[in-house]
């Protein structure tokens, strides 16, 4: 299945969630693809989880610019 994008509504989110955890406590979970190996850690399943749902830090959208110091401007 495709990954769910961050702006998805929060039932769907919760239910990819409860999807992959199931996979894991069935032990058909894999890291990376279909052939890569079984997923032993809860941990790892948990990642795997936030990441394939959408609620990883890392989709939590575009970063934020970082405020420009003012003396840099080049006004004084």
């Amino acid at each position: 299945m495709p990954k769910l994008s961050s702006s998805a509504p929060k039932s769907a989110k919760k239910e990819r969630m409860h999807e992959e955890m199931k996979k894991f406590s069935e032990g058909s979970l894999h890291s990376g693809s279909k052939t890569g190996p079984k997923v032993t850690s809860r941990e790892q399943a948990i990642a795997i989880g936030l990441s394939v749902s959408g609620q990883s830090k890392k989709d939590r959208g575009p970063k934020r610019k970082a405020k420009r110091n003012s003396r840099s401007s080049g006004r004084r």
